[in-house]
């Protein structure tokens, strides 16, 4: 089995933890200098791996494995959240590159472009298996500040490249490394989660309109207070899910907005971004009926409630093949210590295996804090799931 080089791992991780340096975590959102820096950074330590390395059209950076025979592909991303962790995405990437160095062929490594959603959904990973257009492309834009992700890859200096897409004959499948994000791991003294499926999620943006008016002298009567209204959908939702959810549904209401959002003017537009994920199907199913019936419910009341827009992620099941060899590798070195579970966050790894084979590896998250600047992971598990991944990749190369 190989050998990894733990210090090395982290000393890859340290020095990328510099670029967009935030408190203890990182600040390096899709396409800002910082991240372009991190992927011509990622680029030179492929090369120096001996891997064929390249930025492709849509900022996805590739080491490919010039040696013959097939590949097993690894990798995550390297933007952040604003303003959040160190390890979210980049630990998998440089899992990679390390396994590569240690195995020393049959590895291909790939960061791929902006998981996190600055500019969409998976949209480097969605690139890399034939799913993001053109068309697409022109439409997308920055959620923070409006640039287009046309002028932000020209900024960059990617626009006008070809973008490299996934040929399914080149791999046996594809591992991605992850924080858990979440306290699953820490809380039953666990330090290696071998992921079963990656949850599927619904999304929706809320709009409620009512009547603007003046908040001493409009009667309560004849009020159509959109902020009272979408306060009422919300508590509805969260008395109701409850009874018909899975066992590991989540929902969450999450941006708020009211309009004017002033203390003597009754709100006459507030809207909201509502989401659920689960990785099961029907249980997608029944709470997207469910919700569908309370919005028609909240129709009754005085306010105009709609869903201006929607949007959703399929669930994915992890190759039962690489889930078992994860689980040998993690018995050889943390033996007892090891579970199968679910993940309930998206990753790219979701949509490859769209087009592969497909695993993830958990570590456990201390606090089970993600998406925050304190996000963190102790460096002996850094190391541990490295050679873990290294073990199963070699065992599925060997196969």
């Amino acid at each position: 089995m190989p050998n990894i080089d733990g210090q090395r791992l982290l000393n890859d991780l340290y020095t990328l933890r510099k670029m967009g340096e935030y408190k203890t975590g990182v600040h390096r959102p899709t396409f800002s200098p910082e991240d372009v820096q991190s992927r011509h950074w990622l680029a030179g330590r492929l090369t120096e791996a001996g891997l064929t390395a390249s930025i492709d059209g849509i900022g996805n950076v590739h080491g490919r494995c010039p040696a013959p025979g097939l590949k097993l592909l690894m990798g995550s991303h390297l933007e952040t959240q604003n303003h959040a962790g160190w390890l979210d995405g980049a630990m998998g990437v440089l899992y990679g590159l390390e396994v590569a160095r240690a195995l020393g062929q049959g590895i291909d490594v790939t960061a791929f472009a902006d998981e996190e959603g600055h500019f969409g959904s998976f949209i480097g990973a969605r690139s890399f298996c034939g799913a993001l257009t053109e068309a697409e492309m022109d439409t997308l834009g920055n959620r923070n500040t409006g640039q287009s992700l046309r002028d932000a890859l020209a900024q960059a200096g990617f626009a006008g490249r070809p973008r490299l897409e996934v040929d399914p004959a080149r791999y046996r499948g594809y591992i991605e490394a992850h924080i858990e994000q979440g306290a699953e791991l820490e809380d039953l003294g666990l330090k290696i989660g071998v992921v079963t499926a990656i949850v599927g999620s619904r999304r929706f943006r809320i709009v409620v309109d009512g009547v603007q008016n003046h908040a001493g002298t409009t009667r309560m009567s004849i009020r159509k207070d959109a902020g009272v209204a979408l306060s009422r959908l919300s508590v509805a939702i969260h008395d109701l899910f409850p009874k018909i959810a899975g066992p590991r549904t989540v929902w969450t209401m999450g941006r708020i907005l009211l309009e004017p959002n002033q203390p003597s003017i009754v709100p006459g537009r507030a809207e909201c971004l509502f989401q659920f994920r689960d990785t099961d199907p029907a249980v997608l199913d029944r709470l997207d009926a469910a919700f569908a019936q309370l919005v028609a419910e909240a129709n009754e009341g005085p306010c105009r409630v709609t869903v201006a827009e929607r949007s959703q992620t399929v669930p994915a099941a992890m190759s039962p093949a690489f889930q078992d060899a994860l689980d040998k590798a993690a018995e050889t070195h943390a033996p007892g210590l090891h579970q199968r579970m679910p993940s309930g966050a998206g990753h790219d790894a979701q949509i490859v295996s769209t087009r592969i084979p497909a695993a993830m590896l958990f570590v456990p998250s201390i606090g089970g804090i993600s998406h925050h600047w304190s996000e963190n992971t102790a460096d002996e598990d850094i190391v541990l799931g490295c050679q873990v991944v290294a073990d199963a990749a070699a065992a599925i190369l060997a196969g």
